[in-house]
């Protein structure tokens, strides 16, 4: 489970912004949360805000500190932590990251910092029993560790780099138990969802019902139940000679002589209709892609457990299938507790009495400095939970909306 995120200094936002799926005082839906340490945990919640007014550089900062504890164990001496701070403050000011979450029944807090595109501070602690214990805490490229973990982690003191995290480096030279549980957190269980790999999705998602004909039978299922005509799917992976037609003009003589010399995988995806079949990767349209690509890693973060975040989910989706997805995550029962946050522009959503006011976020942008602000509904005062939350953002009464009261025929008119 995710707890809590908080960032500052990270592209559009500036100031400390912290997101929490703890629940509160609202006992509307409080049986789709779940009970951990005398806390209500939220199983999905739901950014809004303009466009340019930091949805995505809020994904991305919760985003680039997965890449960080999964990546930077290969950072080379004197390569820079690549990350783009505010305008206003630039690689001077720190910028500072911290998350809490759960994973193995056993919550984690984990944080750092970055100034000049180096590591300044870092830190480790978990909560057994529900009481703070330090595992390490990191300035620099000294580290101390928790009267547990005494000589532990001695092994890391040659691979750790101001460019490294000590997390990253632990997980691959250390036998530490807890380490080992955050690490496999951040590379297994916080799923980002996004538009650089939907096509890595799809793929996956081809594969996996190429291997497992119940789970194809599944997503077929879903995707009939989110009201498609859709009867069946026929996927085949075989390995296929390139023919030296089908390779690009540009390539070098050499280059073309070694592809040819191999194989590569050919997939091939028919999707069945009453009456007819269509190619899914060339004849189908963007939507029913993504929903092929959504679905298989979809079921399986809620049979697992999982926590996705997802940026613009609605994208290429009609907004009767947008709801579909959101409210099989949210409605499925399963035995372990899987999240999804999302940002989105889609407004219907709000009124089709799926979240809650702790569930709904928005973004605005602040100030002359365009600063991202972050803000949740529950903390707008005088917002009653059977109010019409659709209308209420489009008119304007929680902020995060542009181009307000704007005269477009006066506009118009001067040109």
């Amino acid at each position: 489970m995710l707890l809590e995120f908080s960032c500052s200094n990270h592209k559009s936002i500036r100031e400390k912004v912290l997101f929490s799926a703890l629940a509160g005082s609202d006992t509307q839906y409080v049986e789709k949360t779940k009970e951990f340490e005398g806390y209500n945990v939220l199983k999905s919640a739901v950014i809004y805000g303009a466009n340019g007014s930091g949805k995505s550089n809020f994904i991305d900062a919760i985003s680039f500190v997965k890449k960080l504890v999964i990546k930077s164990i290969n950072y080379q001496p004197g390569q820079g932590i690549r990350q783009i701070p505010h305008k206003l403050d630039g690689y001077d000011t720190e910028s500072v990251y911290r998350i809490q979450f759960v994973t193995g029944d056993i919550r984690y807090l984990f944080g750092f910092s970055l100034k000049n595109m180096l590591i300044t501070e870092e830190y480790l602690y978990y909560f057994p029993n529900g009481r703070q214990v330090k595992i390490y805490e990191r300035e620099q490229e000294d580290f101390q560790t928790g009267n547990r973990f005494k000589g532990k982690l001695s092994t890391c003191k040659d691979v750790l780099k101001p460019n490294r995290l000590l997390l990253s480096c632990a997980a691959n030279f250390s036998s530490v138990k807890e380490i080992e549980q955050a690490y496999r957190f951040f590379n297994d269980e916080l799923v980002i969802y996004g538009s650089e790999n939907q096509e890595n999705w799809l793929q996956y998602s081809l594969y996996q019902m190429n291997t497992n004909e119940k789970l194809k039978e599944t997503v077929v299922l879903f995707m009939q139940s989110l009201g498609t005509d859709i009867k069946g799917l026929d996927v085949t992976i075989k390995q296929k000679k390139v023919e030296d037609v089908e390779l690009p003009d540009f390539l070098s003589d050499e280059f073309k002589k070694k592809i040819l010399q191999g194989s590569i995988e050919s997939i091939n995806a028919k999707v069945i209709y009453e009456t007819f079949e269509t190619d899914l990767l060339q004849e189908e349209s963007t939507g029913i892609k993504k929903l092929f690509g959504l679905l298989c890693p979809l079921l399986d973060i809620i049979i697992n457990g999982k926590v996705l975040i997802c940026d613009e989910l609605e994208a290429g989706l009609h907004e009767s299938l947008v709801f579909g997805l959101v409210k099989l995550f949210v409605e499925m029962e399963t035995q372990k507790f899987p999240q999804i946050f999302f940002t989105t522009h889609e407004t219907g959503l709000l009124n089709l009495d799926l979240f809650r006011r702790d569930q709904i976020w928005f973004t605005e942008m602040k100030g002359m400095e365009r600063s991202t602000d972050l803000y949740s509904l529950a903390e707008i005062k005088n917002v009653r939970k059977d109010d019409n939350f659709g209308k209420g953002y489009i008119s304007g009464k929680y902020g995060a909306i542009p181009m307000l009261n704007i005269d477009f025929a006066n506009i118009v008119s001067r040109m």
